[in-house]
């Protein structure tokens, strides 16, 4: 599928002279089975197409089609049979941010243009396809308003110029989050699907950072203004994605972006290259905090219950997916399950039967390297918490499950207690669009700041752990923890009891090892350590408050490095 195509019906298309027939014939040429036309502010294209398509058809019935009509509008017919196209618009929101609308073939194009007029497109302006077309609505109101219209609701080139991540902006903050992670929101749409680099735009909305934890389906689309690519621009179907339907239609697309299977959707790539590696795309960024890795599932060695934990784990954190059959070390070749019939009836059974209360986890198989892989999709459960064997409490903690203490366990109580009956309706943003708008009621709440927060240059990091106070009784020295993630404290903590990451911390901490002139300070803020944990950066940081304390960040991981943070770790780029 190509969901963003424009047509002469746009200002800017770089062929004006070019015909339907002629972009059907392309979309059928790349082997394309749905494309969507999106022209700028306006449905004009796929209006005309019909027209063009209902007056070939009328003078057929009354007997005046010339046979250059008669080949033309067989053709269409041919196509059209062929081609699901879908009716849209890319809509300019309010400070040039695009929006793709995308519906169902049923719907009339008056009741598009209506929808326009509802966003603030000009009346004037509903069929030039210009980019600029005034105040618009905003981005907010333009996600709610085109999702109760029935709307597939897309991100355009959202990691591009005039998308919502606001990438190279100096800015963002809790706009970025707002307009990423909106509930009405269904996709974003990238031009990195295909990189090499580990820091894509859809690992980073994957669900593992802290500031935004609703994973997005991530897709690609030509976004082409010409039927064959010109320059670095692609042309119809040149940079698609392949999507698994049950049938071609709207609503069986729609249902994908809907649900939390992101292996449902995958870059197109030509017969000659190697196919898409959805496990392998996944190893890239090993284990986190809403994906594991098990190579086993059999019960000798504890790996059944290894995988238990990690289900229970992730249900009481923020869901994620398992895979069973691969190591997350991506220099071992997946060993596979004998048998996905058999591992699939096992992991079911023992979840019904061992976790509590009961969790819709949904299983399938992915092929990796010839290897049949079992995934656990689990979701984060609503009747937190979740409990194996009757009473254990696990929670993820960055890239393991482990144990919940005390005040994690009663957070978690408290968090369910306090879920509203109904999620509320979004609240959409005024036309004038404040600096930092609250992000939507989905998200989760911003980290409770320490005391002294306020006072500090910067935010602390948004992964790792603080220790935040420490007395010893009768010789043992008590800790109490803060996660850097959620904000949650934990007391109580000793080394014996702590979890590794704690442990870590808290040895650092007794020893009396951390030393001020030992740390490489930029301003207030500074790297003490830096590190390699399961294949990935680790940092020990510090930050000096104006009260001439220190604040210690043991553990921060990538993940939690924003802002002048960036510098502090050599990530300016």
């Amino acid at each position: 599928m190509d969901l963003h195509i424009h047509t002469p019906a746009s200002s800017d298309y770089q062929e004006p002279n070019a015909s339907y027939l002629d972009l059907l014939r392309k979309a059928e040429a790349e082997g394309l089975d749905i494309i969507a036309f999106t022209d700028h502010n306006t449905v004009a294209g796929y209006a005309r197409m019909q027209q063009e398509v209902a007056d070939l058809e009328r003078w057929e019935k009354s007997r005046h089609l010339s046979p250059e009509e008669k080949d033309r509008l067989e053709e269409y017919h041919r196509l059209l049979d062929k081609i699901l196209v879908l009716p849209g618009f890319e809509l300019t929101a309010t400070f040039g941010f695009h929006i793709l609308g995308i519906f169902d073939p049923d719907t009339p194009v008056r009741a598009l243009e209506h929808l326009l007029l509802e966003l603030n497109v000009p009346f004037a302006a509903l069929d030039s396809g210009e980019t600029e077309v005034g105040a618009t609505s905003d981005v907010l109101t333009a996600y709610r308003e085109m999702a109760e219209a029935g709307a597939l609701v897309i991100a355009a080139h959202a990691n591009s110029s005039h998308g919502v991540a606001m990438v190279g902006l100096g800015f963002g903050g809790q706009t970025r989050i707002a307009y990423t992670q909106d509930p009405n929101l269904h996709a974003l749409e990238v031009t990195d699907l295909e990189t090499q680099r580990r820091r894509t735009t859809a690992a980073f909305f994957n669900g593992s950072k802290p500031q935004y934890p609703r994973r997005m389906h991530c897709i690609q689309g030509s976004d082409t203004h010409s039927i064959a690519a010109r320059g670095k621009n692609p042309g119809v179907g040149e940079r698609a994605t392949e999507v698994m339907l049950a049938e071609v239609s709207f609503e069986a697309l729609k249902q994908v972006f809907l649900g939390k299977d992101f292996a449902r959707t995958r870059p197109a790539r030509r017969e000659a290259e190697e196919p898409y590696d959805h496990v392998e795309e996944a190893r890239k960024q090993g284990a986190t905090i809403v994906q594991a890795f098990h190579e086993q599932y059999t019960r000798q060695g504890g790996r059944l219950n290894a995988i238990l934990r990690d289900v229970v784990a992730l249900a009481n954190t923020n869901g994620g997916t398992i895979y069973v059959g691969v190591s997350s070390n991506r220099k071992v070749p997946p060993k596979g399950v004998d048998s996905v019939k058999e591992a699939t009836n096992t992991l079911r059974v023992e979840i019904e039967r061992q976790v509590m209360p009961r969790l819709d986890v949904e299983l399938g198989a992915l092929k990796s390297q010839g290897k049949d892989i079992v995934r656990l999709i689990v979701p984060k459960g609503d009747e937190a918490p979740y409990v194996l064997e009757g009473s254990k409490i696990f929670i993820r903690e960055e890239a393991e499950s482990a144990l919940a203490m005390r005040d994690e366990i009663v957070a978690l109580i408290a968090k369910t207690l306090a879920q509203p009956e109904a999620p509320p309706a979004p609240v959409a943003e005024t036309a004038t669009m404040a600096p930092e708008p609250a992000p939507a009621a989905a998200l989760a709440p911003e980290p409770a700041p320490p005391a002294e927060e306020e006072a500090l240059e910067a935010p602390p990091p948004r992964t790792g752990v603080e220790i935040v106070d420490s007395e010893t009784h009768e010789g043992v020295t008590q800790h109490t923890m803060r996660d850097l993630r959620n904000g949650n404290e934990v007391r109580s903590v000793t080394r014996s009891s702590a979890r590794r990451l704690w442990r870590y911390a808290i040895a650092l901490k007794e020893k009396g090892t951390f030393q001020p002139d030992k740390v490489t300070w930029s301003g207030n803020l500074g790297l003490w350590h830096k590190y390699v944990r399961a294949g990935r950066p680790h940092f020990d940081l510090a930050q000096k408050a104006p009260s001439g304390k220190v604040h210690i960040y043991y553990g921060v991981s990538e993940d939690g490095i924003h802002g002048p943070w960036r510098a502090v770790v050599g990530m300016e780029g």
